[in-house]
């Protein structure tokens, strides 16, 4: 008897806290958009640029790997 009322009296202010009020709701504040933002479309410019690639894949027994190398190094034109 003594345990079930150690462990009511232990879950009430769990179960108090738990329930909604109505103070959490009167938080909310709304402000209408008034003003309208204006789009401005600007146009961007692409930029490249040449990077050198120094591996290449290459095909093995258990499959493809990378192969890091210094002589058949290229050049590739990348987007920025």
């Amino acid at each position: 008897m003594k345990r079930i009322l150690l462990g009511t009296l232990l879950a009430l202010p769990f179960a108090i806290s738990s329930l909604p009020s109505q103070a959490s709701a009167a938080e909310f504040i709304v402000r209408p958009n008034v003003h309208q933002v204006g789009i401005v479309h600007k146009t961007v410019v692409a930029r490249y640029e040449r990077k050198l690639i120094r591996a290449h894949w290459q095909n093995v027994r258990r499959g493809n790997r990378w192969v890091k190398v210094r002589v058949p190094a290229r050049y590739v034109t990348v987007r920025v």
